[in-house]
């Protein structure tokens, strides 16, 4: 599911994106001369009529021409290389096996961060530091380098349970273990399928209550038959398992226990190239027009646009990492912190499948495999509009060595006909007053593959102060093979959806958890909840019988910001209580919940106790720079020991205190034909909303953007 293929992908290994030349020129025009060349794009085209109207393409590290400096910035390819060198200096036999499994930034102190921004960057920056996690000999390795010194500062070796994320290296390895492995063949020649048609993907095994000293670092094979089809994971080849340690690099268990026909390729395809008669109903083309350029600009890792201040980061593990975010309040003349740091901390995926093949599949999406690490390049014009402004990233490869990932965000502001804010006044004898503001807002966009999984990552900052988080699900549905053609010929459980002949779309969750680190005007906050609640009248003052009202309970504690959303009304605020507006009430920021999903698993079983930051959709815990991942350092073969749900067991105060508050939405998915072979985009997300943190209406004074005029743009 995670995996496939004998080679990274072009986009991850350093091979340059795949764009025409041109466009890559374009890019060294720089800023000023490429806005003046931007013109109206039609989304409805194959591809660009001109060079010029192209998509701007612009480095992560060089943008507006120069580099800044940051102790939060992501880790530079020249810093990765330092890495390599300081950890294989560090080592005192350079005969053993060396990988690297993780290379991220080792966050600073969150008070020197503050310090140096609030003094307008003119203090001395905090130490630049990285955290490493190294396989050397079977062991896991913690190691802290200082680049400032090129030294080691701490190293250790790792003894608990679990171990760290996958490299795509050592999985690519894996997939091609059975293609030499004589039990293997056999089992692809008795189905009588072509070898050189067959495909593995790597699958985690989890954690099903083995004893630690018999657990081996492993990883689970199974095998899909293209024969036509580039479609793979809607073709697999159902029985066969493999087992691979991953330290020895061999096949340590195989099992072939039945045989199953190959799901059909015919209705599998996907690429509009392979795409027959009939076809669907055309759309007129979009277009999209910025005649004066982007209205944001980008200053290292900085964005600012409109009122919006931000940082953005990236991480291998989370992805896109927002932090420093603050806001211009126009009546104050300042601006006004709100985020600190926000991402994708896991993502639990889940399936409904007990069975001998299927069991185990209940996946840790970004601890297990990489959020960041799985990210795809964002191809112009349609995963990201013509407006859009491009930008790389880099990884660490197993080696250490940096690895370049072209056109990683995109950034682009959108419209899309919504209104900002809006009245019509027709009261007033003889006028009719009309008011309207058009909603532009600015996106933050991230793709990451997951397997079969596509998942859209969308930061969208809005002039009113509101920060939207979205999430997109798409791409290709995980089925099983079956050897039913019609639904009349299910007699037992069969866990999924029949989707296509011999073919079943099996039940699954998903569940994102998102690190929200809020400092509402400042670090001390506390997290309110506002019950609504109904009050009968009872002494006939009123010829009304009920009205509602609000209750506010301030949390003291983490067992009093443990939440599960339910259908009684009721709202969640992260407030300042040592700040308030002129008529009183306290500054925050409210979190409008998505869609109301929680667990449906028990909780004594294996997936949910690693996975029991998931109980609750929201949680609050104090600031503490060591507590990242829900799903614990370690999510592979992790069990629940080092997770949320442990953290906030020891019920530490939350009121007035540097706070971070953990939400988590989900998705039970009940595939339907609809999905297949390739699913519509279903779309999630939750909202952060300024609430009494404004004197009034921030966007009030929002000027209208000059219009921009088309010719034939009447009805007739």
């Amino acid at each position: 599911m995670r995996n496939y293929g004998s080679k990274l992908p072009n986009e991850l290994a350093g091979a340059g994106s795949a764009e025409p030349e041109g466009i890559r020129k374009e890019a060294s025009l720089g800023m000023r001369e490429r806005r003046c060349e931007l013109e109206a794009v039609s989304l409805g085209e194959t591809r660009p009529r001109l060079v010029s109207i192209n998509p701007i393409n612009l480095s992560l590290h060089h943008v507006l021409g120069r580099v800044i400096s940051m102790a939060t910035n992501p880790l530079t390819p020249t810093e990765f290389t330092q890495i390599q060198t300081i950890i294989k200096q560090s080592q005192t036999d350079p005969t053993h096996n060396l990988t690297f499994q993780y290379v991220g930034l080792d966050d600073p102190d969150k008070e020197a961060v503050l310090s140096w921004h609030s003094s307008n960057q003119t203090t001395q920056l905090p130490p630049r530091r990285a955290f490493v996690i190294t396989r050397i000999n079977k062991q896991t390795h913690e190691t802290i380098v200082d680049l400032s010194t090129s030294s080691v500062i701490s190293s250790r070796v790792y003894t608990g349970t679990g171990y760290p994320l996958f490299t795509f290296e050592e999985q690519t390895a894996a997939n091609l273990l059975p293609f030499k492995y004589a039990p293997f063949l056999e089992s692809i020649r008795k189905r009588k399928l072509k070898l050189e048609e067959v495909v593995c993907s790597t699958y985690s095994v989890g954690w099903f209550g083995e004893e630690r000293k018999k657990e081996k670092r492993e990883l689970k094979l199974l095998c899909f038959y293209l024969d036509g089809t580039v479609s793979l994971y809607v073709r697999p080849i159902e029985g066969i398992t493999v087992v691979v340690d991953l330290d020895e690099m061999k096949i340590t268990k195989y099992s072939d226990r039945f045989i199953v026909p190959v799901p059909k390729v015919d209705g599998v395809e996907y690429q509009s190239s392979k795409q027959k008669p009939p076809f669907g109903p055309s759309v007129h083309a979009v277009t999209v027009a910025q005649p004066k350029g982007p209205g944001f600009k980008i200053d290292g890792h900085t964005i600012r646009w409109a009122n919006w201040n931000f940082h953005l980061g990236f991480d291998v593990r989370a992805g896109p990492i927002i932090s420093l975010a603050s806001i211009y309040d126009v009546e104050k003349d300042e601006f006004r912190r709100v985020l600190y740091r926000g991402y994708v901390s896991e993502m639990f995926v889940p399936y409904m499948d007990p069975t001998e093949e299927w069991y185990y599949r209940t996946f840790f999406d970004s601890g297990e495999f990489g959020f960041g690490l799985s990210a795809v390049a964002l191809e112009p014009m349609t995963d990201c509009p013509a407006n859009a402004v491009f930008m790389d990233g880099y990884v660490a490869g197993q080696d250490g060595k940096p690895i370049q990932y072209p056109n990683l965000f995109c950034v682009f502001e959108k419209y899309a006909g919504d209104i900002m804010w809006r009245h019509t006044e027709l009261a007033i004898p003889g006028q009719v007053i009309r008011e309207v503001r058009p909603e532009v807002t600015l996106v933050v966009r991230m793709v990451s593959t997951v397997g079969n999984y596509d998942y859209i990552v969308d930061w969208e900052f809005k002039q009113s102060g509101s920060i939207k988080v979205g999430i997109g699900l798409t791409g290709v549905l995980e089925v099983k093979g079956a050897s039913y053609t019609h639904t009349d010929q299910i007699k037992e459980e069969a866990y999924g959806t029949l989707l296509a002949d011999y073919t079943l779309g099996i039940y699954h969750d998903h569940f994102l958890t998102y690190h929200l680190d809020l400092d509402v005007d400042g670090e001390q906050n506390s997290f309110v909840k506002t019950k609504l609640e109904t009050k009968k009248i009872t002494d006939h003052s009123s010829l009304r019988k009920s009205y509602w009202t609000v209750v506010k309970e301030t949390a003291k504690t983490e067992s009093d910001a443990k939440i599960k959303l339910g259908l009684k009304p009721a709202e969640f605020v992260v407030v300042n209580p040592n700040k308030k507006t002129s008529v009183g009430n306290n500054v925050g920021y409210r979190l409008i919940p998505g869609s109301i999903t929680g667990p449906l698993l028990s909780d004594d079983d294996y997936p949910q106790i690693r996975a029991a930051f998931t109980n609750y959709n929201i949680m609050v815990t104090p600031y503490n720079k060591s507590e990242k991942w829900v799903g614990g350092v370690y999510a592979d073969r992790s069990r629940g020991d080092d997770t949320l749900a442990a953290w906030s067991a020891r019920n530490r105060n939350i009121e007035n205190k540097d706070i971070v508050l953990w939400y988590t939405m989900g998705f039970h998915h009940v595939p339907c034909q609809e999905d297949f072979p390739v699913m519509p985009t279903l779309s999630g997300g939750f909202e952060l909303r300024p609430t009494n943190f404004f004197s009034s209406n921030p966007v009030l004074k929002t000027r209208i953007p000059n219009p921009v005029h088309w010719p034939n743009c009447t009805s007739t």
